[in-house]
């Protein structure tokens, strides 16, 4: 793949990602927001404490969510790019639409699912303020473990594959995937610091709301980036069409 093909293809996992931003922007709106909302009257119910709103709520809601969500979406959208071209061709006999697919359900289950599970996401007032570099550190930890986990994976299916045959191989590297984030689990510190009386439904909703959100964020960004990887690489022969078209009306 030359570096025109792949700077081609940075512009459109970009341009992917921002549209994929627009759709879990709604979402986030639509899903999180309310949860958040709740969350803070909550908070603000069981706190002795007035603290002084630097950024409004509604701000926060709208154009600081608009920008926190669309940055992202482009940042993950240009890293998905990058590693699409080097992934296309090299896990499989995948078109680009396929192997976009397949990449960006990686990236969610490697990059969001597998921490989440370890480091759920959580709504304001859960949490201590002190420790917040602690958990941000292990949520990161265990993000980048498993992303190393799934590239090894990957890695070891295809060696496994000429001797096991593709299913066997599968199994065997999914299964060692799932073994190791086990272990994971279990040897990194738990974190517990939900108050004893915060709604427990609030909790499950903003958490459902969370994975919900990033859901739409990979999935919308697997199917429009694929369209526009398939359109760049397998371009329709356009040009042949209309000539035969030509000499075909010329007849």
């Amino acid at each position: 793949m030359n570096s025109a093909t792949v700077r081609n293809l940075l512009v459109r996992g970009m341009l992917a990602g921002l549209a994929a931003g627009v759709l879990a922007l709604v979402a986030a709106y639509l899903l999180g927001e309310p949860s958040v909302d709740s969350a803070i009257s909550f908070e603000g119910h069981h706190s002795h404490e007035h603290e002084v709103e630097v950024v409004s709520r509604s701000l926060q809601s709208t154009a600081g969510l608009a920008t926190g969500v669309l940055v992202y979406g482009v940042a993950f959208g240009g890293i998905a790019a990058l590693a699409y071209c080097f992934a296309l061709g090299r896990v499989g006999r995948f078109g680009p639409r396929a192997t976009a697919l397949l990449l960006s359900g990686t990236a969610l289950l490697a990059v969001y699912v597998v921490p989440f599970l370890k480091y759920p996401a959580n709504p304001p007032s859960v949490g201590d303020p002190d420790t917040i570099g602690k958990r941000t550190t292990l949520y990161f930890l265990m993000m980048v473990l498993s992303v190393l986990l799934a590239v090894g994976a990957t890695l070891l299916g295809k060696r496994l594959a000429p001797r096991l045959g593709n299913w066997y191989a599968t199994l065997v590297a999914v299964a060692a995937f799932a073994l190791v984030t086990g272990l994971a689990y279990a040897f990194l510190p738990v974190v517990n610091e939900v108050p004893e009386h915060f709604p427990a439904a609030l909790l499950w909703r903003f958490r459902l709301a969370a994975l919900a959100i990033q859901t739409v964020l990979w999935a919308g960004f697997g199917l429009i980036f694929g369209e526009l990887a398939e359109r760049l690489l397998n371009p329709r022969p356009t040009a042949v069409r209309n000539s035969g078209r030509a000499v075909a009306a010329s007849r």
